[in-house]
């Protein structure tokens, strides 16, 4: 949530307020302002608080939640209410097609900095041959002009080598940061920004064969029937808040494996521990009262599944995947919202 403070431009604060007027869809009554003023500028305080557990998500704030804080439900729609034009969003270019562009450029860069180094190494190799051969044949007294005027050559281009060098460092750091952060949004679930499948897997690659571990795989139960009833734009949005809960619960590796399934991998950690943060998960989940955005129906209550296998890192993975697989697929035959540990 933004925090923005009472001392702040009184445009930013008034611009903050009807944003979180807009996307509550809370008509401008004054009540309705008072909350929203309040969230803005005091979210440590008891309603910025309760308003932050109520929004994990993306959620958006009940006509019940609404009054409860102090607020006036809206009794009709916001688009009744004037606002100004909206304008077409301009199209954003493909972020990974940016950032490969850039990073070839800067590999040529990077190429053509060394070339010529490496060209003026080459001169400074070749201009001193001449010189020694010209000493040679008129003696020291004839040479030392051609020394004289080599010597300022070679110290103007050692300065220019320099400053090309520097460039180059430059340039290595910038392409390492560029790199990194492809490497970053490759291994990333765009929706949830968990962990994708292809960086879970290679986290696992990177353990240590005699290192203890427990892999556990969570499915969201019944969630096409939140997809076919509210929506896609809503079931990514439970499942935005599902991966939050999981993340901030189990304390360990949490990734989007596919659809609506998620996979955890816990390192030294005993059967019981494991259990308890995937309950701790559960229960989290559970507790969240979900409402659609748009139409303030009940989304109804949202439950996963968890099957766990344990071994170790030398196991490989598909196979522990393959026993956290019929572990799940036991809890969802035993009635589902519960979480089976694979023999």
């Amino acid at each position: 949530m933004k925090n923005v403070h009472a001392a702040a431009k009184p445009g930013d604060v008034f611009a903050a307020v009807g944003a979180f007027l807009t996307e509550h869809a809370l008509n401008p009554e004054p009540a309705n302002y008072a909350l929203a003023y309040d969230v803005i500028c005091d979210p440590n305080g008891s309603r910025g608080r309760e308003v932050q557990a109520l929004t994990l998500g993306g959620v958006r704030l009940s006509g019940a939640n609404v009054v409860r804080l102090g607020g006036v439900a809206s009794a009709v729609p916001l688009a009744l209410v004037p606002s100004a034009p909206a304008r077409e969003p301009a199209p954003e270019p493909n972020r990974d097609d940016a950032l490969v562009a850039r990073t070839l450029t800067q590999i040529v860069d990077f190429a053509t900095t060394l070339q010529t180094i490496h060209q003026e190494t080459n001169h400074f190799g070749r201009d001193l041959a001449e010189t020694a051969e010209a000493i040679r044949n008129g003696g020291a007294e004839g040479g030392v002009e051609r020394i004289s005027r080599l010597t300022a050559a070679m110290i103007a281009r050692v300065h220019q080598a320099e400053t090309r060098l520097e460039q180059a460092t430059t340039e290595t750091a910038e392409l390492r940061a560029a790199l990194e952060e492809a490497r970053t949004i490759a291994g990333t679930d765009p929706l949830t920004g968990l962990l994708n499948r292809r960086a879970f897997d290679d986290r696992f690659a990177a353990l240590s064969p005699d290192v203890p571990v427990a892999l556990a795989i969570c499915d969201i139960d019944h969630f096409k029937r939140v997809n076919d009833g509210f929506g896609h734009a809503v079931g990514d949005r439970v499942l935005t808040l599902v991966a939050q809960l999981l993340e901030r619960e189990v304390e360990c590796t949490v990734a989007r494996y596919g659809g609506e399934e998620f996979a955890l991998l816990f390192e030294r950690c005993g059967e019981d521990d494991v259990v308890a943060r995937i309950e701790a998960a559960r229960d989290a989940v559970v507790a969240r009262r979900l409402r659609d955005r748009d139409s303030d129906r009940a989304i109804g209550t949202i439950n996963f599944s968890a099957g766990v296998a344990r071994g170790f890192a030398g196991d490989r993975l598909n196979p522990l995947m393959e026993r956290a697989d019929r572990a799940l697929y036991a809890a969802k035959q035993a009635g589902r919202g519960r979480t089976i540990v694979a023999p």
